[in-house]
This record gives structure tokens, C-alpha cells and sequence, in this order.
């Protein structure tokens, strides 16, 4: 087996000493910053991998990210192995990573009614010539994890694919869910179609302990909710 040595590249490193795999299989809390470094820069020089090179940047500044943050494209590219392209994308992650620092923290929605489901989605469903559906995924305590557009139709429908649904709210650890989608025609009674798949969700969603709360039909000014008229118990 491959074993890392100061004169061996990356890839010929064991799979867990090489980077991006160990980011893969562990996580990116795993990797040292020198590593995290090296997988911006992609590759080091004849004499070192892009880790080695990617340490003796950051000796250069006593270790210190603050530091390393004010060297100048100019001053990278010195190093060998470096240019200016490589220099502007540690710059470039440096400065997202500022500025994320500076950003204020997104609350989450959340649903406490169909009223405010409704109004999440308005501006996605409304005054659209052509149907889309939509489903939030909600945690425990009802907020909003993530607003999905799961697919977008003609005038007269659109395919909601229950695989789909619940592979992403599987994949976002979701506790429960609500559908949505829109009837251009402003007509807010649910079709045959709506019914059936609603229900044909709803079971799905008791087995996989996800439970479809609600559908949202919108029109342009105005909704449907199947929780609000009972139509989503059996």
C-alpha cells in the first residue's frame, strides 16, 4: 500500500492521508489547515505536494490564518509551485470565510398554520401561467429546513414524484412536510389527481414516520388547504 513521505504526491498517499478523501470518509473538521489549503491549491511543486507546500506557506506567518489572510497575490505566488491563479482561489475562500463571519444568521420559518405556509410560498406559486410543486421539509419543531421545487408543469398539471419527495426529505433528516402547489387557472378546488396523491403521500409519509401535514393549493390571491378542511385524515 502507498504510504505519504515528504517526496511522494498526494496520490500516492495512503486513501486516508489524501485530502479530499480524508474530507470524504471524515468530515472537514478532520483536516488541518495546511490540508484544507491544499485542496484549493491542487498541487505543489517538483520538490514538495501541495500540503508540504501548503504548510511552509502558513510557517511563513507563524501558523496564524489572520496573518495568512493579508499576504498579497503577489506575495503567494513567490512561493514555488504557486501562481497567481492558485493565489486568488486561497484569497478568494479566505475572504467567503470573512464574510460569512460577518453575516447575520437566517432565522428559520415557522409553521404554525396554513396561512403561514401559504405565505412562504406565494412568491414561487403566484401569478404563474404554468403549475409547479413545491414541498417544505420541516424539522421537530415545525421549521422550515429547506423549500424545494420539485417540479414545474403545463397549464392543466404537473408530476410530483413520491420517490423524490421522500428521498430529499429523507436526506434532510425532515420530521414532517407540507405539499404545495398552484392552479393557474385561480380555481382553487382540488382535482381527482390532487386528492389521490395527496392521500397517496400522506400513507407514505406514516410509514417512513414523515408525516404530511398539509397541501397548499394557491392561486393568485388566495388558497386550499386540505388540513383546514380535514381532508388529510384517512
Amino acid at each position: 500500500m502507498p504510504t505519504k513521505s515528504h517526496n511522494n504526491p498526494i496520490s500516492q498517499w495512503a486513501e486516508d492521508d489524501r485530502p479530499r478523501e480524508k474530507m470524504l470518509i471524515k468530515g472537514k473538521s478532520a483536516l488541518s489547515n495546511a490540508e484544507l489549503i491544499a485542496i484549493l491549491i491542487g498541487s505543489g511543486n517538483t520538490e514538495e505536494s501541495a500540503v508540504q507546500l501548503a504548510k511552509r506557506m502558513l510557517e511563513s506567518v507563524s501558523n496564524n490564518l489572520i496573518e495568512f489572510s493579508k499576504l498579497s497575490i503577489e506575495e503567494l505566488s513567490r512561493f514555488k509551485g504557486m501562481g497567481k491563479a492558485k493565489a486568488i482561489s486561497i484569497l478568494a475562500a479566505l475572504e467567503l470565510g470573512k464574510r460569512r463571519i460577518s453575516e447575520k444568521v437566517v432565522q428559520q420559518s415557522k409553521i404554525t398554520s396554513s396561512r403561514d405556509a401559504y405565505e412562504l410560498l406565494l412568491p414561487e406559486l403566484s401569478d404563474l401561467y404554468y403549475e409547479q410543486f413545491f414541498i417544505l421539509l420541516l424539522d421537530r419543531a415545525n421549521k422550515v429546513i429547506r423549500k424545494i421545487n420539485i417540479s414545474h408543469g403545463g397549464v392543466s398539471g404537473t408530476v410530483a414524484d413520491p420517490k423524490k419527495i421522500f428521498k430529499l426529505a429523507l436526506d434532510h433528516n425532515s420530521s414532517s412536510m407540507i405539499l404545495a402547489h398552484n392552479h393557474p387557472s385561480n380555481n382553487l378546488k382540488p382535482s381527482d389527481n390532487d386528492i389521490r396523491l395527496t392521500k397517496k403521500l400522506a400513507a407514505a409519509g406514516e410509514v417512513l414516520e414523515i408525516k404530511v401535514l398539509d397541501h397548499i393549493i394557491a392561486g393568485n390571491d388566495n388558497y386550499f388547504s386540505f388540513a383546514d378542511e380535514g381532508l388529510m385524515k384517512g
